[in-house]
């Protein structure tokens, strides 16, 4: 199995509720943070989805459909 960066998510927070919206749909998300660690809390900087190379172009669909964007 291949993951590949599926988009990237302006800050942890908002990473967790588009895994969530594609984990509803069967496809599983790995978050990949950054370099930065925050102390406490999630990261307010940018993270990256990643999701398994043949569920990519389903994935971005979902994305698309459930937050009415056409670049998630």
């Amino acid at each position: 199995m291949k993951w590949v960066v599926l988009t990237t998510a302006p800050n942890e927070w908002t990473a967790h509720i588009w895994q969530g919206i594609l984990n509803e749909s069967g496809i599983p998300i790995a978050i990949r943070g950054g370099d930065v660690n925050p102390f406490l809390g999630s990261s307010p900087f940018p993270v990256r989805l990643l999701v398994q190379e043949h569920q990519k172009e389903d994935a971005l669909e979902i994305l698309q459909n459930q937050l009415g964007e056409t670049d998630p």
